[in-house]
């Protein structure tokens, strides 16, 4: 064979020895990294849990702390409090949905970007959503939000 047969599979050898060379060089996830992970997979869970499939015991068995802590002035404090808040929530809007456009986790917050709309041909309300995790449950939260709007100056939509 001549050497320019031979030179397109010698790079592809030489890429896939580097591509392994690098792997090899990885680092396993720490383990904030896996606890973070873990926090986000869990809370993005649970919001579907509550503003999806609208399943509140579930939400108290497996998502809300027992001392969580509420920072959005509308909604009162404490475990209860927010489980008493979403039943009147679900029976005012039994159709409601919130979708999640991105979200992120750093130590043990998790920060979610999401879409609510209390009934389906809604504009909807774009909405952050900061919580504090404890334990794999929903501890503290913080929240705003704001109406989507029909049109915007800048031609930019809310996600």
């Amino acid at each position: 064979r001549q050497w320019e047969d031979i030179m397109p599979i010698t790079k592809l050898i030489s890429a896939a020895l580097a591509l392994s060379a690098l792997s090899a060089c990885a680092t396993a996830p720490s383990a904030q990294e896996q606890l973070e992970a873990a926090n986000l997979e869990k809370a993005i869970w649970c919001m579907n849990v509550i503003e999806v499939e609208l399943d509140l015991d579930t939400a108290a068995r497996e998502c809300i702390a027992d001392g969580y802590i509420q920072h959005s002035q509308h909604v009162p404090d404490g475990k209860d409090g927010f489980l008493t808040y979403f039943a009147g929530r679900i029976e005012q809007f039994p159709q409601m949905h919130a979708e999640i456009k991105r979200a992120g986790a750093d130590d043990g917050l998790v920060w979610l970007h999401t879409h609510f709309k209390a009934e389906p041909d809604a504009r909807g309300t774009a909405v952050i959503n900061i919580f504090r995790m404890e334990d794999g449950k929903l501890a503290e939260h913080w929240g705003a939000g704001q109406p989507v709007p029909e049109t915007s100056v800048h031609g930019n939509d809310m996600f």
